[in-house]
């Protein structure tokens, strides 16, 4: 039985959830379910701190777990990132009050407040930078108001409590984080039982990016209606009774499906519509 870990909290707990359900699998009723075995499927679900995800992984206890690449990167553990999840997607930055640095190049002798002590760490001696690194739980905006820091470096999504700190958003981003499925350094890369789990998530990932888009139009259009819509491999094209007539259907994606049917439109092409994707396998 594939042993799968979970974020039971924050951020990453609501949308792992949500996407393991469209995969097919079974999901806890109630927050406080810390294990959760799904037969049907063979899996068992442990709901964990998504901060011990990874080390948990890297033990060899669990084989493979969801969690946020920047949790994966601070931890340090015998783990790697197997498939993107494409949310929970984030920015870790510097931050400090205006007019104190420009850069990291002005970080040395300064003290750093993080939760993120692994990842700062790392990013400033591979610059050569020479500055002191605390470690704090939780919101880190206070740390420079109350002297334990001069610069701070956290997750950035918006930007709206740093600037209600009265920060500013400074230097390149040390790194874009998001939701990613996680397996020890060296497991074996054919497990079947991983690679289908994966190809559920991937199937998901598909199925919410596209759309089926069906349409009718001139025989004679074809062909530009076929460059509008080339769908993966090509697009399943059919007689219609009415002479002259074909019927389309093709995969495309979603975010420019508008734009698509437009374009058919223009083009002559009539009975346009489009269909959610609930699940896939490509």
């Amino acid at each position: 039985m594939l042993r799968i870990a979970v974020p039971n909290k924050g951020s990453l707990s609501g949308p792992a959830s949500a996407m393991l359900h469209e995969a097919g699998y079974k999901q806890r009723k109630e927050s406080k379910e810390l294990v959760l075995v799904d037969p049907d499927n063979e899996v068992e679900f442990f709901y964990l701190r998504p901060r011990d995800i990874a080390i948990y992984v890297s033990s060899g206890k669990l084989d493979i777990g969801i969690t946020g690449r920047d949790l994966l990167l601070d931890s340090g553990a015998n783990a790697e990132e197997i498939l993107e999840l494409g949310f929970a997607r984030s920015t870790f930055r510097y931050a400090t009050r205006p007019g104190t640095a420009s850069g990291p190049a002005d970080f040395t002798g300064m003290t750093i407040a993080t939760s993120y002590e692994g990842i700062v760490a790392k990013h400033l001696a591979d610059h050569g930078i020479d500055a002191s690194v605390v470690h704090l739980d939780g919101a880190v905006e206070t740390a420079i108001q109350l002297g334990v820091a001069q610069v701070i470096a956290d997750v950035v999504e918006t930007g709206t409590s740093l600037r209600n700190a009265g920060l500013e958003v400074i230097g390149e981003p040390i790194l874009t984080s998001e939701a990613v499925v996680v397996r020890r350094t060296g497991a074996p890369a054919d497990d079947p039982e991983v690679q289908r789990f994966l190809r559920r998530l991937q199937g998901v990932l598909v199925a919410r990016s596209y759309v089926m888009m069906d349409y009718d139009c001139r025989a004679e259009h074809l062909e530009q209606a076929v460059a509008l819509t080339p769908g993966l491999e090509s697009p399943t094209v059919s007689p219609l009774h009415n002479e002259g007539w074909v019927a389309v259907r093709a995969m495309v994606p979603a975010k420019e499906a508008q734009r698509i049917m437009d374009d058919l439109y223009a083009l002559g092409a009539r009975a346009i519509l489009t269909t959610e994707i609930h699940a896939c396998r490509l």
